[in-house]
């Protein structure tokens, strides 16, 4: 393996589904609807911090969200050559599919909606809970350093569909989202150190979802427990691989990124880990943070819910374009941590660093018209949403006559022998 080629990130692209929900107004209702709910369910409001929940459109499903990501980051103006794309993975725990990964209905999408996506290239899908799009980044990354062709690329989709059991307090942390990674030797928006990521690995029960099951289970205090004694051993991991003290690793990092299952978890995940070891009264933390952009940066996440997989680049995304405009073109050269949690469970720590032509990827994001894109619904058709998955039939059904914009891919149809067909509008 090459290491002295930069491996890392070009571009980032987010694909948000329009439907969201007002979480106040979802926990009034349940209240309405059961009043012994109230007390847990205010509390659940207060201390995750969220404020809105995305969720997909009747005709969607998650392979239709990678896809669609996918579809925005490959024609965007600073998109890789698709003739040179040799890997397309998934991360994901919301599979469509026990043997077909989501990664080979995208291929298909894609080239049904007219991008010329060669067929000498592998798919596949990596599933560790939330992390896996930080596994299947890393080893699209090694596989790219190990090519013989230096102008190769691969694209990483972070893509998932946050559920759990209605009514409980789990469901405010809901969502659904995909992030779609230009993967490239020397890389446009950030380098990737592959050679000093920090891991912790136990098998737990903080969370789950059973063959069967549509809804992840979960243990809600033992899981944010479990998140910060696996991001404490993963970063002590990643420090002694780099040789370097925890203090001066944290001194010198000047964005932090962070699994963001809810807002106040990453605040409180990174508070903790800073205590630790650098130390000092709250409010330095506080301010050694903002300082950095941390909170800013994390703040949209509010609006959107827990996108599983996708969350850790959904904040990325987020804070690389906080720091941009704070900094602008002295952004080149920062230094990022970035810790993936997957429950079950595995954390992944690495560095990265922002490259020469990360202000020209950045400058092209609009997002603000991605937040932006959304439409309020009512609880009746969230409510329709939670039916979901269908039987063929009901499937048919429900989506007959709806209108699918131009342009989007959906889910036109289950066959009689189970297997998804999907269309573009």
């Amino acid at each position: 393996m090459n290491r002295e080629r930069p491996v890392g990130i070009s571009d980032l692209s987010l694909y948000l589904p329009r439907p969201h929900i007002e979480l106040n107004s979802l926990v009034e209702y349940r209240i309405q609807s059961n009043p012994s709910l109230e007390r847990r369910l205010r509390r659940a409001l207060s201390t995750t911090g969220q404020i809105d929940m995305r969720f997909p459109e009747l005709w969607q499903d998650n392979s239709t969200l990678a896809a669609q990501s996918t579809h925005n980051l490959l024609t965007a103006g600073s998109a890789p050559d698709i003739s040179k794309l040799r890997y397309i993975s998934v991360g994901t725990e919301t599979p469509v599919d026990h043997s077909k990964p989501v990664a080979a209905y995208v291929e298909g999408m894609l080239q049904r909606g007219g991008l010329d996506v060669p067929t000498s290239l592998s798919t596949f899908q990596v599933q560790h809970a939330c992390a896996g799009g930080t596994v299947a980044l890393m080893g699209v990354g090694a596989l790219l350093q190990l090519s013989s062709r230096e102008d190769e690329s691969g694209v990483v989709i972070c893509s998932d569909i946050a559920r759990y059991d209605a009514p409980s307090t789990a469901e405010i942390t809901q969502g659904a989202g995909a992030v779609a990674l230009s993967v490239e030797n020397d890389p446009k928006l950030v380098e990737i150190d592959l050679a000093t990521p920090g891991y912790s690995s136990k098998d737990v029960d903080d969370f789950f979802r059973p063959l069967g099951s549509t809804t992840a289970k979960v243990k809600g205090g033992y899981s944010v427990q479990c998140y910060h004694e696996a991001l404490d051993a993963a970063f002590l991991d990643h420090c002694a691989r780099r040789g370097t003290e925890p203090k001066k690793v944290l001194a010198e990092t000047d964005m932090f990124v962070v699994h963001v299952p809810f807002y106040r978890m990453a605040i409180t995940a990174m508070s903790n880990l800073l205590s630790k070891h650098i130390g000092g009264a709250e409010h330095d933390i506080e301010r050694f943070l903002a300082d950095r952009g941390f909170y800013d940066g994390l703040d949209p996440t509010r609006s959107i819910g827990n996108i599983y997989s996708g969350s850790v680049y959904m904040a990325l995304m987020f804070q690389l374009a906080e720091r941009y405009n704070a900094l602008g073109d002295d952004i080149v050269g920062k230094n990022v941590l970035l810790a993936s949690y997957g429950s079950g469970n595995t954390m992944v720590v690495l560095s990265m660093r922002v490259a020469e032509s990360a202000p020209q990827v950045i400058a092209e994001w609009d997002i603000e018209r991605i937040l932006a894109d959304s439409r309020e619904t009512s609880v009746e058709e969230y409510e329709a949403w939670l039916e979901f998955p269908l039987d063929r039939e009901a499937y048919a059904q429900r989506i007959e006559g709806m209108e699918v914009p131009r342009g989007a891919y959906y889910l036109a149809s289950i066959r009689e022998d189970g297997y998804r067909e999907y269309r573009v509008g």
